[in-house]
């Protein structure tokens, strides 16, 4: 049934059976290979037994903090050891240094195995037992996994760990033949549960268990979209092996890994939250309830730079002459899917001294936070790990170190506006919300074929380089509204992904308060008429996408009433999740940033901050249902309830339906007072009076009909083409006038996108290199232009069109490129 899946329609199945085993720490040792575009290696998993079957007593257990974490001054040292032995057991947990992938790694590569590559994704006749005959007996451990080809599965035997002993004290074994696995289960029962302080020690041994022998092959089958393991005779995943290894390689077409070059013409592959996450890069539990950590060393050629998902900025390790080795390691628990990796001939931007504007902004913000330091000593709610909201260090860091990495043929204008807006933005952030939820941040300006404008993923933002020309607006704007997602969407996730709104909405209405904060030295009018006009802007988007799209991919939770379900072994759906159209609609965006506006006008801006910055304190590190933030904003705000606004209500109007919620249509357009729109509008006039004496005049051209045109800023500029494409007709000279007096070509990606709409509506031939331009350059936005220059059944716009899809075709987004050429052929 699952292989009937259409990937332009259905639902995304999770098929991970959580409850009944948890991966609690991945191991991923892999090799980068771009001559073959495959990443080969081990990924080692450490499980806990699932919520259905833990016994009364789980050591998972509530932070227990007595009001300080340890506070990481020093990051872990990373040095390579050639085997097991090198671990003493006795060395203090607080002089450990992360045990690194040596030249040689004996345990695991001299270790042969029959088990070849099967086209089929099927381990080899010694291994393939009919599941089927079996299946009733045996417990199956199903992984998320597609697109990848499994070579091998073993059980790990972690008790063969030198120093391993102390964490088998308390281990009580009554059945003496089963007395070895128990063992092995206890010890990483153990390990996975260590408290917080000891996370240094944690992952010491986590390395050393990950390069212990392997104790007997697990049989294995894949389908489409899984991998089952199973070991004969073991019926409860109380007794099934806690520590597996895989060997495993991904796959040149795999849809969670991009290969591609970068703008330099220089390799790279990159991985991005796709529809099916990154089930084809490693096998993973993707469901969100799977919270995990991870470490992972990474070798590839010299030359090439490795960022990754991870709280330390590795530094290389050279193995041989052209080979380097990167380790990067998470010590908060995320899903899996929040797992990012990107590997090219990165150049870092360095940066200039900002210090003293950014100390000014800290002086600044210190004041506002202070009453909610209250919130700090209160006990956290996830399960425990070193916290940065417990970490006084922290509580005070209003710019995390960061670190800007693009090709080098853009450094230069990463250093023109990135460099400068980067501490800003962290700076009005945590002025916003407080403590930031990780201790650093790079950014990386991705390839042109990245299908978004930017995608945050913990400790690492991946930017278009569409946001870099036209000055800082757009620049500053996506950079807030990623950074946002460390609160919302990272350090808070929703329990069930169909609820993206809690992500994108909240990143979207914040991205308004931090650039606002930014920005300074806004006086509060100004910053009331950028956000109204703002506001507009996203009203007309979200009209027109409710125009044009189905129904059932309009609302908020699709799943309604059964949101945060899952079946009995864990398993559930992504609803939509695997529609290539939905990955361009913005309407989790849209509606959700208008609810969340709609409230804070209700409740008061200073009173709604608050309550988002109260929210974050209580909830950080969980995974959140709609309901959940709506009944703490009105228990908050005890008031509202008498206003009729209620957690039913709000559900109702906004969440459950389609199109554009009652409440908001009942606002109507408000905007339009506003004077940053009513200055549009005076320019709009005048150049539809200007194009209709230059009709009627023909060709003629006079001194009088000379019009002197106001300069707006990028957002006006964008109402005021979106108006001028209400226009029935325009002149060339027109055309040609406008994109002189704005000059159009130097502007930012949103308003040369309108341009470019102008451009094809008019068949104005002049700006068809301004067309081609984009579609190479901005393909994060330009898949929308593909369907224009068709529309129109003009010979030469579907020529272009054609053209400019066979130049970027091979190295498009999968999904970007399928869309494209529905409209195409």
């Amino acid at each position: 049934m699952e292989t009937q899946l259409d990937p332009m329609k259905d639902d995304l199945p999770l098929m991970a059976n959580t409850s009944h085993m948890l991966v609690k720490h991945y191991v991923l040792d892999l090799d980068v290979d771009f001559k073959s575009k495959v990443i080969e290696g081990i990924i080692v998993l450490f499980f806990e037994t699932g919520s259905r079957y833990r016994k009364t007593g789980s050591s998972i257990r509530e932070s227990q903090f007595d009001g300080a974490c340890e506070v990481r001054a020093s990051e872990l040292c990373h040095i390579p050891v050639a085997n097991v032995s090198a671990c003493s057991s006795k060395t203090e947990y607080n002089d450990f240094a992360v045990c690194g992938k040596g030249e040689e790694d004996t345990s695991d590569k001299s270790c042969s195995h029959s088990n070849k590559e099967q086209a089929s994704g099927i381990s080899s006749s010694k291994n393939c037992c009919d599941i089927q005959n079996h299946g009733n007996k045996d417990f199956l451990l199903i992984l998320d996994c597609c697109d990848l080809s499994v070579l091998k599965v073993e059980e790990v035997d972690v008790a063969a760990v030198s120093g391993i002993e102390k964490f088998t004290r308390s281990a009580k074994l009554p059945d003496a033949s089963k007395e070895l696995e128990n063992l092995r289960n206890q010890i990483v029962h153990e390990l996975v549960t260590l408290s917080a302080d000891r996370w240094k020690e944690q992952l010491y041994y986590f390395t050393c268990c990950s390069k212990a022998p392997g104790c007997g092959e697990l049989l294995f089958t894949t389908s489409t979209w899984s991998l089952e393991i199973r070991k004969s005779g073991i019926q409860t995943p109380i007794d099934f092996p806690h520590a597996i290894r895989i060997w495993y390689k991904t796959k040149p077409e795999g849809r969670s890994v991009t290969w591609t070059t970068d703008q330099s013409g220089r390799p790279c592959v990159y991985t991005m939250g796709s529809p099916i996450n990154n089930r084809a890069l490693f096998p993973c539990q993707e469901p969100p309830v799977a919270l995990s950590t991870w470490q992972a060393s990474v070798r590839t050629a010299a030359g090439f730079v490795v960022l990754m998902s991870g709280e330390n900025s590795a530094e290389p390790i050279q193995l041989h002459e052209d080979i380097l080795s990167w380790y990067y390691y998470v010590t908060m628990p995320m899903p899996a899917s929040t797992f990012t990796i990107a590997v090219g001939c990165w150049q870092e931007v360095r940066q200039q001294s900002f210090t003293a504007a950014v100390q000014a902004n800290i002086e600044f913000s210190l004041p506002s936070l202070q009453a909610d330091f209250r919130w700090h000593e209160e006990i956290c709610g996830h399960v425990e790990y070193p916290c940065r909201f417990q970490n006084p260090a922290a509580m005070l860091q209003a710019v995390i170190p960061y670190r800007v990495f693009a090709p080098w043929c853009l450094m230069e204008h990463c250093e023109e506006h990135l460099l400068q807006l980067i501490p800003q933005c962290l700076s009005a952030a945590y002025t916003t919300l407080g403590t930031h939820p990780f201790s650093r941040l790079d950014v990386l300006i991705v390839p042109s074929n990245f299908s978004s404008l930017g995608m945050a993923s913990p400790h690492i933002i991946f930017l278009s380089q569409s946001v870099l020309p036209g000055g800082s607006h757009l620049c500053g704007t996506r950079l807030c509204h990623e950074i946002a997602h460390a609160w919302f969407g990272l350090a808070i996730g929703a329990r069930d992904w169909t609820e993206e709104w809690i992500s994108e909405g909240f990143a979207t209405f914040l991205e308004d308060i931090f650039w606002a904060r930014a920005q300074q030295q806004l006086s509060h009018d100004e910053v009331k008429w950028q956000q109204e006009l703002k506001a507009l802007l996203r009203w007309r988007r979200l009209r027109d996408e409710v125009q044009n799209s189905e129904e059932e991919l309009q609302v908020l939770r699709p799943k309604k009433e059964s949101t945060g379900e899952l079946s009995e072994s864990g398993a559930s759906v992504i609803k939509h999740g695997l529609k290539a159209e939905k990955i361009f609609m913005q309407v989790h965006y849209l509606k959700g940033y208008f609810l969340l506006r709609s409230l804070a006008r209700t409740i008061g801006e200073a009173s709604y901050l608050a309550s988002l910055r109260k929210f974050v304190h209580k909830f950080h590190g969980q995974l959140v249902l709609s309901q959940d933030f709506l009944r703490m904003l009105l228990e908050d705000i005890p008031e509202q309830k008498k206003s009729g606004l209620t957690v039913e209500s709000i559900v109702q109007n906004w969440l459950d339906t389609s199109g554009i919620p009652k409440p908001l249509l009942e606002e109507g357009e408000t905007w339009e007072e506003c004077q940053l729109v009513q200055q549009v509008r005076g320019e709009v006039t005048k150049w539809i009076q200007t194009n209709q004496r230059i009709r009627k005049s023909g060709k003629k051209k006079r001194k009088q009909d000379e019009v002197v045109f106001q300069k707006l800023l990028p957002d006006q500029l964008v109402l005021l083409l979106e108006s001028l494409l209400e226009e029935k007709t325009l002149c060339p000279r027109i055309l040609q006038c406008l994109e002189k007096t704005y000059q159009l070509q130097e502007q930012d990606a949103e308003v040369r996108h309108r341009w470019c709409e102008l451009v094809i509506k008019h068949k104005y031939v002049p700006g068809y290199g301004d067309v081609e331009k984009f579609l190479r350059d901005d393909q994060a936005m330009g898949v929308y232009l593909y369907g224009e220059l068709m529309v129109n059944e003009d010979v030469k716009q579907q020529e272009l069109a054609h053209k400019c899809f066979a130049a970027a075709r091979e190295h498009m987004d999968v999904s970007s490129a399928k869309v494209v050429a529905e409209m195409l052929f």
